[in-house]
């Protein structure tokens, strides 16, 4: 079976092919645009970064629009930053990315890497385990948070690297449970939210730990969060919606095969009005702005909700 990430772009990648030509054709135009000169993807300013190419990359991949000469540019991005310390975000960003460009083009973004860098990655992914099994933000950090530790469980998958004691990090994800079926992100929360949800059950995906009354509660808890607006807030104290947790939202229900009882008319809706004219997506109502991680998260939610509409009863 694929792993993880790899499922989710091939998801998407079905998902899209039933969005209309004009839309299709409308953020291609968006994320082809948005690639730098040296074959990275920026933010809303500055130079290319890691964590935006991962979003810039998966978002061509999934239109179909990363060929050889767009997926080689930015392998040659990537390459340059394989030396050095980056944090486990960025450093994710960069195995997805590469991953995706040799999934979509064949081109090795990994080729050249220094003798034994596996070896390493997987030693400095220790070094962020804590006691209970999980993983921390920063090796200094002092506790396991869900998040992170789904993110190094992403990287051991895409790199082909084992899980120690995947037994514990089980344990510490289940423990992150809370009464209304959510989880949270450190051990002292006691307010669930949809993004430590879709990390903790991707976690537990991967390794093989979900439980269907776990599940089920997860799923009530996630559709208790879209709101009259059609997406999903973050948390049942924040009144707004946002892409991101409407994104994770609807990627775990789908999951969880638990989306029928979601408005998806609602979150269609909600998808179309963040869409900018000239392409990519706003992140929320408030947001006047334009980036390749919240048009990813746009098309990504239109996609899934596209294929769902194509699944059989």
């Amino acid at each position: 079976m694929p792993d993880y990430l790899t499922r989710l772009l091939l998801r998407l990648g079905a998902g899209v092919e039933q969005c209309e030509v004009q839309r299709r054709d409308l953020h291609a135009v968006y994320f082809a645009g948005a690639q730098a000169a040296e074959g990275g993807f920026p933010g809303r300013s500055g130079p290319s970064d890691l964590y935006y190419t991962g979003f810039g990359v998966r978002g061509l991949a999934t239109l179909g629009e990363l060929d050889p000469e767009r997926g080689e540019r930015a392998a040659a991005y990537l390459r340059s930053r394989l030396v050095g310390k980056a944090p486990i975000v960025d450093f994710l960003s960069l195995v997805m990315a590469a991953t995706t460009i040799e999934m979509a083009t064949g081109v090795d973004a990994f080729r050249g890497a220094p003798a034994g860098w596996r070896e390493a990655v997987a030693r400095a992914l220790e070094g962020l385990r804590r006691p209970d099994g999980g993983y921390a933000k920063t090796p200094d950090g002092g506790e396991s948070s869900v998040y992170h530790s789904f993110l190094v469980l992403c990287c051991q998958q895409s790199l082909g690297l084992p899980t120690p004691d995947a037994e514990a990090l089980v344990e510490m994800i289940r423990a992150r449970q809370r009464d209304d079926g959510g989880y949270v992100e450190m051990a002292a929360m006691r307010r669930s939210g949809a993004n430590p949800t879709a990390a903790a059950l991707g976690a537990l995906s991967i390794l093989g730990g979900l439980e269907a009354e776990a599940s089920s509660g997860a799923a009530q808890f996630l559709l208790e969060l879209q709101n009259e607006e059609g997406g999903w807030a973050a948390n049942t104290r924040i009144p707004l919606a946002d892409l991101l947790s409407t994104f994770t939202a609807l990627t775990t229900l789908a999951e969880l095969g638990a989306t029928s009882q979601a408005d998806l008319t609602a979150a269609r809706s909600y998808a179309e009005s963040l869409q900018a004219p000239t392409g990519g997506f706003h992140g929320a109502s408030w947001d006047d702005g334009v980036d390749v991680e919240y048009s990813f998260y746009g098309l990504g939610t239109l996609a899934l909700l596209a294929g769902l509409d194509t699944e059989p009863a």
